[in-house]
């Protein structure tokens, strides 16, 4: 009899550290997680920080092109380097773009295929 209790006890206790082991592998596998999460927070963090101070100087730059690019800039620099450069014409277009676009098209069609014609005329005696 002291042996079968001896027994359940041996077991008992080997269930009990195997439960142990168990639970505490959770609780590390646990913490090993919320640790990496930790990680990737701050890395993302870290980006989203150096996103928006490339959005900024990329938002800094095109100011800059703009700025340079300004016809009253634009005309300044023709007059010191004298370039004798004209102001283009700006023309406004009145008609649909897609109406003008597809007459231009059909005359560059009809005038491929354009084939002489001529006509006899008869001369009345």
């Amino acid at each position: 009899m002291r042996t079968a209790n001896h027994a359940f006890v041996n077991q008992f206790v080997i269930y009990t550290l195997l439960t142990i082991c168990f639970t505490g592998s959770i609780g590390l596998g646990t913490v090993w997680m919320r640790h990496q999460i930790s990680i990737t927070a701050n890395a993302n963090k870290v980006l989203e920080a150096r996103l928006a101070e490339l959005k900024r100087h990329l938002a800094e730059t095109n100011t800059a092109i703009e700025i340079q690019q300004s016809p009253a800039v634009l005309r300044q620099r023709n007059a010191s380097m004298n370039l004798g450069l004209i102001l283009p014409e700006v023309q406004s277009v009145t008609e649909s773009p897609t109406l003008r676009l597809v007459a231009k098209s059909s005359r560059a069609l009809l005038n491929d295929r354009a084939v002489p014609v001529t006509f006899r005329l008869a001369a009345k005696e």
